[in-house]
Order: structure tokens, then C-alpha cells, then sequence
């Protein structure tokens, strides 16, 4: 009887001391840049920031995150689970390496050479990033568009 009483107390101080209080607060994308560019692979990166207020983790996941350069959708990227910490803020990583070809086509040809000239790429990440713990899910929707220096 006394250890059935103890074990009770014990897993109701778990359950009530490790709260959940919200779900993690999405800060914003920010430091999206251009990594590398060649003939070939243009690398952009970016970092989701993430601040979580509860005692508990969880995981997050991007589902179908859509990269476009120019207004050109040329990349879609799943990621594996991220754990997320418990009472900390934290960032995402988001890098994808998209071939120079798929961003030249006939229809935006004028809007690559303006941004060959300009040095700039207009990149946009869209898409949603999916929180889960403890049975609970929760989505983010993302859309971020900054103007990204090209190193040439």
C-alpha cells in the first residue's frame, strides 16, 4: 500500500513539475545568405530561431519547405526530427543546394540576368514546420522573402 502511495506521488510530481505550457515560440528565418555559388549549385542558407518557455522538448520537423529564387519555385526539402531543448532559444538550419539550371528558363531569363548584374537574388522560403510532443502537434507557417548578395 505505502509503495502504490509513493509511486502515485512520484508520477503526479513528474506530471505536474515538467509543464507544458505553450507551444515554442517562432522568433523568425533571419542570416539567409548565399553560401557558395559556382557554374553548377548555388548553396542558400538560412536559420529558423525558436525560443521554448516549456520544461519539455518536443520535435520539429520541416514538411515540403519550398525554396524560390526570383519568384521561381526551385527547391522543395524535407528535414529529419530536430529535438527541440527545453527552456532555451535555438535555430533551425535550413540549407538547400539548388542547381543553376533550374533557375534559367526562357521565361525568367530577363530576371537572372538583372540579378547577375545587381548581384542580388530575390530568395523566399515558404512552407510549414511542424511541432510535436507528447501527442500534441502544432504548425508554423513560414514565408520569408529577403534580397541575397551573390558572390560571383
Amino acid at each position: 500500500m505505502k509503495k502504490s502511495i509513493v509511486f502515485i506521488l512520484v508520477i503526479c510530481s513528474l506530471v505536474f513539475n515538467c509543464t507544458v505550457k505553450e507551444k515554442p515560440q517562432f522568433i523568425g528565418i533571419d542570416n539567409i545568405k548565399v553560401l557558395d555559388s559556382n557554374i553548377k549549385n548555388i548553396t542558400i542558407s538560412a536559420d529558423a530561431e525558436f525560443s521554448n518557455p516549456n520544461d519539455v522538448g518536443g520535435t520539429l520537423q520541416t514538411d515540403a519547405l519550398k525554396v524560390l529564387v526570383n519568384d521561381r519555385e526551385v527547391a522543395t526539402f524535407t528535414s529529419k526530427e530536430f529535438k527541440v531543448p527545453s527552456k532555451d532559444k535555438f535555430k533551425i538550419p535550413l540549407t538547400v543546394s539548388i542547381a543553376t539550371d533550374s533557375i534559367i528558363n526562357k521565361g525568367n531569363l530577363s530576371g537572372l540576368l538583372g540579378s547577375l548584374l545587381s548581384k542580388k537574388l530575390k530568395v523566399q522560403y515558404k512552407g510549414d514546420i511542424k511541432y510535436k510532443v507528447f501527442g500534441y502537434s502544432s504548425t508554423y507557417t513560414i514565408d520569408k522573402t529577403e534580397d541575397v548578395k551573390i558572390k560571383l
